[in-house]
């Protein structure tokens, strides 16, 4: 079961940015102002913590999470950088411009935060209260909008407080989200400068655009977008109540005979903080995977529905 739910409002000086930045290493969850929304951040390196975003949020699935961090320094120690990724942020950051940039293999980060994938949305934020907690921090904060899915994105600390299912303490920076700005930041694959947001991002002191591609890719590469990426190469059986022959158990709960378990507390946020891992260490290349039943509650809805994607008949390539 999730604790009890603790909340506080701080102030943006030296002792709050401190304590917030004190909440972060021990796996919290601060809700802070940028330039354009409240953000509700996570160490983006903790696995469990991030998994308490998806929890507060009630995110439906595992969508890929926008990084902040304090510099252009710091990004390159995340991802491989481009001489494109070098012209943007050199003039748009700090700003409301994400890249998506090919993930370094030994970056340390949270497989949650990619939702699995090779790629991270990574940032600098420009707004001054954003800017010092990173600092004192000093280290990558994964940090999606700070609202209930399918609700407004928050621009004031009274707004962003989300429902009580969070599971985490959660604190929030007074100070309003910049004015003016009305929508998140918009992300582009540094490589080829296309909007894979909504959104479309205008470039300062110019007059073009960067609009949404036309056709949607079939691959997610950004925060925004809804598809499968990784699946196991051998089959994959749900709700299993036992082992088979030949197969491993990814199991939940107190399923015996399990290979691995994602949470033998039954602990959700455990389980999601737990599940590409586990996948992957099950993953031979062709022998089946049983999945114990995840029960279909909050953050387990998240787990289900990529579990379902990674049980999903594979499309046969065209020769």
């Amino acid at each position: 079961m999730a604790p009890p739910l603790s909340t506080a409002l701080l102030s943006p000086d030296t002792p709050g940015l401190a304590r917030a930045a004190g909440l972060l290493r021990a796996g919290g969850l601060v809700a802070f102002p940028t330039e354009t929304v409240y953000g509700l951040g996570a160490d983006a390196r903790n696995d469990r913590a991030v998994a308490r975003i998806f929890h507060a949020k009630g995110r439906p699935r595992f969508n890929p999470l926008i990084v902040h961090v304090a510099d252009a320094a710091s990004a390159r120690r995340y991802v491989a950088w481009s001489g494109a990724a070098e012209t943007l942020s050199t003039r748009f950051w700090p700003g409301p411009l994400t890249l998506v940039l090919p993930l370094l293999p030994d970056s340390g980060l949270s497989p949650l935060v990619t939702a699995d994938l090779p790629s991270l949305a990574i940032r600098v934020p420009a707004h001054p209260v954003a800017r010092a907690l990173l600092d004192a921090f000093d280290g990558p904060v994964a940090a999606p909008s700070a609202n209930p899915r399918a609700g407004s994105a928050r621009r004031r600390p009274g707004m962003c407080w989300l429902a009580s299912r969070a599971g985490s303490r959660r604190w929030s920076m007074a100070g309003p989200a910049a004015s003016g700005w009305k929508a998140p930041s918009s992300a582009l694959p540094a490589r080829r400068p296309r909007s894979c947001a909504p959104a479309v991002w205008r470039r300062k002191r110019s007059r073009r655009r960067w609009a949404p591609p036309r056709r949607p890719s079939a691959g997610i590469t950004a925060p925004g977008q809804l598809t499968s990426h990784y699946a196991p190469g051998g089959p994959v059986r749900l709700n299993a109540s036992d082992k088979r022959r030949g197969e491993k158990l990814l199991g939940f709960g107190t399923a015996t005979d399990a290979d691995l378990n994602l949470s033998p507390a039954g602990d959700l946020v455990e389980a999601a903080a737990n599940l590409f891992a586990m996948l992957h260490a099950l993953d031979d290349g062709h022998g089946p995977i049983a999945v114990s039943p995840i029960p279909e509650t909050g953050l387990g809805r998240a787990i289900n529905d990529r579990l379902r994607r990674a049980a999903a008949p594979r499309a046969v390539p065209e020769t």
